[in-house]
């Protein structure tokens, strides 16, 4: 997938009759890949190719810091995503505050005709745009009347009785129902990050575990759960604590310790990326290190029990 960034790159001229989906795309979840399927079908009618637009930074970071959202993914792993989703490319608005207060026709004419000279463009029902987000759905269609370009706009996906949305994904995370989120999300949250040398509490315990420095904004909060590692393209079952280990010791900072179940590997400094598949416990002290260490190969248990019916 190429990947471009405004105002700093041209439009490659072998992009053509480019249908694009116009959003943030924060998660990549359901109702993302939806517009994405019926970009690549319009680009494939018109001979044309498939792009997606999205803003960094994300609008909210600009406008209102001090209300912005955690997000779901870092940039690196939405354009991973998209890539994978099979978008042939990505077009990367850098957004500032002077941005901001384009009329929303400005946006049009400058970003979608003049910089992507856009065959067909696809947002989701509530996309807004432009200088106090004035700029709606209804008006997008009639700019595009006015400058050639076709507008078309995807209907909320549902899954089950909720309406899929980013905002409402980010609460569950926040909650710890990681399994609910994946749901939403039709994948599992995952985070992206090196390891790091830790205190090797968990290999004296008989439970090697990898620690993790990420630049992933939005953790779940404190707990024990079944996550999947990804490591050079292997998944492996694992099961990872986010706390403070208070039977240890008081410790101010959250670590992000994993052990991979039935493997023993040399971690450090490599990259991996750790799935949330099911909440298991709350992290609690325990009396002594031997009930520590019985409650860890509990979890273990219970996670591997999980593992034999699901398919990570």
């Amino acid at each position: 997938m190429e990947v471009i960034h405004y105002p700093d790159e041209p439009r490659p001229v072998h992009w053509r009759s480019p249908v694009l989906a116009l959003g943030n795309f924060d998660g990549l979840h359901r109702g993302h890949l939806k517009i994405i399927e019926r970009i690549q079908r319009g680009a494939a009618e018109r001979g044309g190719t498939s792009l997606v637009l999205t803003f960094d930074p994300h609008p909210p970071r600009i406008l209102r810091p001090d209300k912005a959202p955690a997000l779901l993914m870092t940039k690196a792993q939405k354009l991973d995503a998209l890539a994978r989703a099979g978008v042939q490319g990505a077009a990367v608005v850098r957004f500032t505050r002077e941005m901001s207060q384009w009329e929303p026709e400005h946006f049009v004419r400058a970003v979608l005709v003049e910089w992507l000279r856009v065959a067909e463009v696809w947002v989701g029902a509530d996309f807004l745009f432009g200088r106090d987000r004035s700029g709606n759905f209804t008006l997008l269609r009639s700019l595009g009347a006015q400058y050639g370009f076709r507008a078309e706009k995807i209907d909320p996906i549902r899954y089950k009785d909720f309406v899929v949305s980013s905002t409402r994904i980010r609460r569950l995370v926040g909650e710890g129902r990681v399994d609910e989120a994946g749901a939403l999300l039709g994948h599992h949250y995952a985070i992206d990050g090196i390891v790091v040398e830790g205190a090797k509490r968990g290999r004296e315990l008989g439970f090697p575990t990898a620690n993790l420095s990420t630049a992933n904004e939005l953790i779940p909060p404190h707990g024990v759960y079944a996550t999947a590692t990804t490591i050079d393209g292997c998944v492996y079952p694992s099961v990872t604590n986010i706390g403070q280990r208070p039977t240890i010791g008081e410790q101010l900072a959250t670590t992000i310790e994993t052990h991979i179940m039935e493997q023993t590997m040399d971690l450090y400094a490599r990259p991996l990326r750790l799935a949330f598949v099911q909440r298991l416990r709350d992290e609690r002290k325990f009396p002594d290190l031997e009930a520590l260490q019985e409650q860890i190969s509990a979890d273990v248990r219970r996670a591997m029990r999980l593992f034999d019916r699901l398919s990570v």
